[in-house]
């Protein structure tokens, strides 16, 4: 039986095969899901998905699209978004 602190469903097995031969179990935190648009809620295209502390040694050009409203909303929505602010 695992140690009480690998009992959770929030950490995911992972099976890996050591030097003797054995197949032990490793537990890792599951990746966050993938960024979504903040208007009509699609997947975000162009932004890794990373834990926190891998995004923060990343370059800022790999993070998110370099372009009004990159990592926050898609290509569509953005577009939109410039079409409605020109049009005020």
């Amino acid at each position: 039986m695992p140690a009480p602190r690998l009992r959770s469903r929030s950490l995911r097995k992972v099976f890996s095969k050591v030097p003797g031969g054995r197949t032990t179990i490793h537990y890792k935190k599951r990746k966050p899901k993938t960024a979504r648009c903040g208007n009509c809620g699609a997947l975000l295209k162009g932004i890794p998905r990373e834990f926190p502390f891998r995004m923060r040694s990343m370059a800022k050009t790999k993070k998110r699209p370099e372009r009004p409203y990159g990592g926050v909303l898609c290509s569509r929505c953005m577009r939109q978004e410039i079409v409605n602010k020109i049009r005020q």
